[in-house]
């Protein structure tokens, strides 16, 4: 006896006449701050440490880990 199986989507579409559209990112990993790294994320690679760094955070990084100093000339 066969067994009628529908896909998730097709079902939604038939309750509601919207389908879900709502798709998570791929997970990646997890950079030095315990942040998420999803696909698409723009990353900064450590060559000595081995660290990965989210870009947005690579200035936290480089004061905290590696002691940099940002100021302005004078």
């Amino acid at each position: 006896m066969a067994r009628d199986v529908e896909h998730p989507k097709v079902m939604d579409i038939e309750k509601t006449s919207i389908p879900n559209l709502v798709t998570q990112p791929e997970h990646n990993g997890i950079d030095y701050f315990g942040n998420e790294i999803l696909v698409g994320d723009s990353i900064v690679i450590d060559q000595v440490n081995g660290e990965v760094i989210l870009e947005d955070s690579l200035e936290d990084y480089l004061i905290e880990k590696l002691e940099f100093q940002f100021t302005t000339a004078e």
